[in-house]
């Protein structure tokens, strides 16, 4: 059985050429951690990042050097929208816009006055790219911070929906408010917080989660709580490692919601126990492997890989196919019948045959 997220509905913000928010797809962002001044590396690792399924790509910009990066990545066939990642020099965040970043992330109160601001949005008006409001504990207020006493979750709201009001000032809506913290419990409650309080697209993580599976498990509890309230509209997984990784766990995350556009494989398997008679982990491990790169043509595959004839019939009946261990072999189960049996040895192989006709819709 399928269960449909209902997600919030938020205004619609072109990037590139994708959308962000209202009934697009949730997108996948990461970001260069090469020198911006390096176009050739930038373009490399910007390649890797597009074919592991990144949707977005943002890139620093710490000095003029680097926006002349952004023709050479568009120049090179890059698709992906790229994000220009400002902070305190607004003239970087114009540059940028006229250099061919599809959208400008700042914290407006950090590029200086109204002044600044008004031509920020003059410029993002002129190329028709939306701006990213980037809001985290370290860079609020000094009067907000003087209020709330920390970087709260109602600390950070009430910075987002401020900076968001300064742009609206200048008669600009085409934003997208990301509110981060390294903290899943703060990240997640600012965020429903400014949900209900505005209609503009979300982008969600956990910011300096660390590295490896703490960092990743940490950033899945933050972006999964909200996705599971409809709340989230581009993610990004920020880990201490290679962006390809980031990227990898944010589909991840997507998929096991059912929310990962362009289809997967979902395996779901039992975590073994006195009554496993197959040696169901290499199994296992042989199919993640083959499924990382299959083409599923769109389509979402449930397939259940079970132990035993206890619970193994019941979750394989609601799989598209699966099996369920015996003595040394396994019952193969197709939309929820029974229609053949497998030796152990042949249970990866059959599973990804039976997964081939899916996708092949035979």
């Amino acid at each position: 059985m399928d269960y449909n997220l209902i997600r919030r509905k938020t205004k619609k913000i072109k990037v590139g050429n994708l959308f962000i928010g209202c009934d697009a797809p949730v997108s996948v962002q990461s970001m260069l951690n090469t020198d911006g001044a390096d176009a050739e590396a930038c373009i490399l690792q910007a390649k890797r990042l597009e074919e592991a399924g990144c949707d977005i790509i943002r890139m620093s910009v710490p000095d003029i050097s680097c926006v002349k990066t952004f023709f050479a990545m568009k120049n090179a066939g890059i698709k992906a929208p790229l994000v220009a990642d400002i902070h305190f020099d607004f003239k970087l965040a114009i540059e940028s816009a006229f250099a061919g970043a599809d959208k400008i992330r700042i914290n407006p109160g950090n590029i200086g006055g109204d002044e600044n601001v008004r031509q920020l949005v003059y410029a993002c008006k002129k190329n028709n790219i939306p701006i990213r409001i980037g809001v985290n504990g370290g860079s609020l207020e000094k009067d907000i911070l003087q209020k709330f006493g920390s970087p709260t979750p109602d600390a950070l709201a009430e910075s987002a929906l401020r900076h968001a009001a300064l742009l609206e000032k200048f008669d600009f809506d085409d934003i997208v408010i990301s509110i981060k913290s390294s903290s899943p419990f703060v990240m997640a409650k600012a965020c429903g917080k400014v949900a209900e309080s505005c209609e503009y697209p979300l982008h969600i993580g956990v910011t300096e989660a660390g590295s490896g599976e703490e960092a990743i498990i940490k950033s899945s509890v933050g972006i999964g709580s909200l996705l599971l309230d409809g709340i989230g509209d581009t993610v990004r997984v920020s880990l201490t490692d290679d962006p390809v990784k980031e990227v990898k766990a944010a589909r991840i995350i997507l998929s096991s919601l059912g929310l990962l556009e362009g289809g997967s494989v979902d395996v779901i398997s039992c975590p073994t126990c006195g009554r496993t008679k197959i040696d169901l982990i290499p199994i296992c491990e042989s199919l993640k492997t083959r499924f990382a790169g299959l083409d599923t043509h769109g389509k979402n595959i449930k397939v259940a890989v079970m132990g035993c004839v206890v619970n193994g019939p019941g979750e394989a009946r609601e799989a598209d196919v699966g099996i369920a261990g015996g003595d040394g072999c396994a019952v193969l189960i197709s939309h929820g019948e029974i229609v053949g049996k497998i030796p152990e040895e042949k249970i990866a192989d059959v599973l990804f045959d039976e997964v081939v006709k899916l996708i092949d819709g035979r």
